[in-house]
């Protein structure tokens, strides 16, 4: 499988410029299909919008891309959306930008920068994850152990999964697969030798971009 980088979630934005509202609805999808099933639901939601501009991105190699200005002068919308798409390097992704008109013309370059302005917006405030496949390492802690734990993952800047609470704690992490040797040395390094980790299953995990 090939790394990829998408949204953290699906996710709206809303802003206002010139009296003019911008609002960017953005969905994680798989397939052109479910990407124009999404535009098409929100041009039925938002019919009473002047326009419904998109651009959508496809494939772990960013293979299909596409876009409309949905009325908008040609270049001015959809071709600045799919930029930003492009320039985050993010993959199977959909983008609509719904504008419902003030009354004040922005001009071309107006228009570029709300349209392209308004998903830079939304993926700032939604976030970002890359998708990979990774090397698991179950960890068994006591609870006093498992209070520093988010000090020791920090170094590393690791996320933990399926955490049990039980009478101790059961968690696992992910890293690369060149990482697991130093990662268990510098974990039971950490805990002075007396928590070992234990390699486990292989798994496609979804890691937030700080």
């Amino acid at each position: 499988m090939k790394e990829f980088k998408t949204i953290k979630d699906d996710g709206i934005v809303d802003e206002e410029i010139k009296k003019s509202r911008f609002i960017c609805f953005m969905k994680r999808v798989t397939s052109e299909e479910e990407a124009r099933e999404f535009i098409n639901a929100i041009k039925k939601e938002h019919y009473k919008a002047n326009h419904n501009c998109s651009a959508f991105v496809l494939g772990e190699n960013m293979t299909i891309k596409r876009t409309s200005d949905d009325g908008e002068p040609s270049g001015t919308a959809g071709v600045p959306m799919l930029t930003v798409l492009e320039n985050h390097q993010l993959t199977n992704v959909v983008a609509v930008v719904t504008r419902y008109f003030g009354g004040i013309k922005l001009g071309a370059g107006g228009l570029i920068r709300a349209y392209a302005g308004a998903v830079a917006k939304a993926v700032k405030e939604i976030g970002m994850v890359e998708v990979k496949e990774q090397e698991g390492i179950a960890i068994s802690l006591t609870y006093a152990q498992y209070q520093e734990f988010a000090n020791w993952r920090a170094e590393w800047q690791l996320e933990e999964f399926d955490t049990q609470f039980n009478t101790g704690v059961d968690t696992l992490i992910f890293v690369d697969k060149q990482a697991v040797e130093p990662v268990l040395a510098s974990l039971t390094e950490f805990y002075h030798g007396k928590v070992t980790g234990q390699v486990a299953e292989s798994r496609v995990v979804e890691i937030p971009i700080h």
